[in-house]
């Protein structure tokens, strides 16, 4: 997640939960574990900014505990492979080989892992090679923003026994899993309501001035980065700022969009929205971006057979005026679940005046914290490793000796490509946009879209 900006506050929250794993998960717990002492030799895919600056820290947190070493780096760039070398090493990982690209990697015998973090579109076809290959992989999400995409990575996944987790690290966090569980206990009473903000006020987000004249053609392969899209002239912009340009990236829903939603879908169980609807545009930052700086967009979820029953989702965002900042807000009857805050509360519950009127009794949630570890020091923090994505970090690795499937699943990150094709759709067409689950595709004015 590129985009995250977790505040000291969340790693103060996190460090002890991650500290609190780690120590389960010591030479001797692994070492029960059938072929846990051989070591998983882990090559990095795509070393770019959300690579060293959170998933080699959290993978280099947990190396030795869990057995696991970087051999390799598989960049197109030249001076992203160098870099990412002496990187790794200033983070204490030992001195690593370099590939030019991935058929050289797949082809060296000593890889049975890799971290991916390559451009947005590139995810899910990265993610089928390494699986195609027989290596276990951590994919950075969004998991795939196409419908052909999302089908062949999960299906592929299906087909094989590699141990694939997505970067949507809220499923690895202890806050949400204790929220997740309050919501299943039935204690929270239903959603009827969601809002979620992703605010900043930053005409450099996801730009990179000082980066771009340094990359020259003959130093990458441009041909290769562009996959199967459509041929255009090499454009080293829509190389290292491709977040701003479709089709390697759609932006705000891509990047901040699909954190949200997900836990949506894992709160509420819904698996994709059954509507949605999207506006918005470029309205500050006219730098020669195609992507929107500003985005609303509602979610209609809830069963398909009884339209009556579910809710709706507000998602607004927008890079020109920080307010109101970063928010996830779930509401029920009784009162609200801040994610932000990490608090439920009877905030907007109905009081007993309210309910005197229809001869009905108040519905007021107790208060209390999701997070018990407000004042422990995190361990996550200084090593520089985000806790979030530390903790995902370690529930793969945990999960790539056990064999089990992690928390974030390729099932959870098809979810929330659906729900992110479903956004893209509604933004390109202008229309009301629906899924038919049977079919599994998505109509756009009750039209085929993909």
């Amino acid at each position: 997640m590129g985009s995250d900006q977790t505040s000291r506050r969340d790693f103060v929250k996190m460090g002890a939960a991650v500290a609190g794993t780690v120590a389960t998960w010591n030479a001797t717990s692994y070492a029960k574990i059938v072929g846990a002492n051989d070591r998983v030799r882990t090559a990095v895919v795509g070393c770019g900014d959300r690579m060293k600056g959170a998933l080699i820290p959290s993978f280099l947190q947990h190396a030795k505990e869990m057995n696991f070493e970087f051999v390799a780096i598989s960049d197109l760039w030249n001076r992203r492979r160098e870099d990412g070398v002496a990187y790794i090493q200033k983070k204490g990982g030992p001195k690593v080989d370099t590939v030019r690209n991935n058929d050289e990697l797949y082809a060296r015998k000593d890889v049975d892992a890799v971290l991916i973090a390559t451009a947005d579109f590139q995810h899910a076809k990265h993610g089928v090679e390494a699986v195609k290959a027989g290596r276990d992989a951590y994919v950075e999400k969004p998991l795939a923003h196409t419908m052909k995409d999302a089908r062949a990575i999960r299906d592929t996944v299906h087909a094989n026994k590699q141990i694939v987790q997505i970067g949507t690290q809220r499923r690895s966090t202890p806050s949400y899993q204790k929220a997740y569980e309050y919501i299943k206990s039935g204690k929270f009473g239903d959603i009827n309501m969601v809002e979620m903000t992703w605010n900043v006020n930053q005409p450099g987000r996801w730009r990179r001035p000082n980066v771009v004249p340094l990359l020259k053609e003959q130093d990458t392969d441009w041909k290769r980065y562009l996959m199967d899209q459509p041929y255009e002239p090499f454009d080293a912009r829509k190389y290292l700022e491709f977040r701003l340009f479709w089709p390697y990236s759609s932006g705000i829903p891509d990047q901040w969009l699909v954190h949200q939603i997900d836990t949506v879908h894992w709160f509420s169980g819904y698996p994709n929205p059954r509507s949605v609807v999207a506006n918005g545009g470029i309205y500050q930052w006219h730098d020669g971006r195609k992507n929107w700086d500003t985005m609303t967009a509602v979610f209609d979820y809830g069963p398909e057979s009884e339209p009556t029953k579910g809710f709706q989702v507000l998602y607004s965002s927008r890079q020109t005026n920080s307010a109101g900042g970063v928010k996830e807000i779930y509401y029920s009857n009784g009162g609200s679940l801040d994610m932000d805050k990490q608090i439920v509360n009877s905030t907007g519950g109905l009081t007993a005046k309210a309910a005197a009127e229809m001869g009905m009794k108040a519905n007021q949630l107790p208060t209390f914290a999701l997070s018990e570890h407000a004042e422990a020091a995190s361990t996550a923090a200084d090593t520089g490793a985000d806790p979030m994505t530390s903790a995902n970090m370690l529930n793969w690795m945990q999960c790539v000796r056990s064999r089990k499937q992690p928390n974030a699943n390729v099932d959870a990150g098809y979810s929330h490509s659906v729900a992110l094709c479903m956004t893209i759709a509604a933004i390109q067409t202008g229309q009301r946009v629906t899924f038919n689950s049977k079919t599994q595709q998505i109509l756009a004015g009750g039209k085929v879209y993909a």
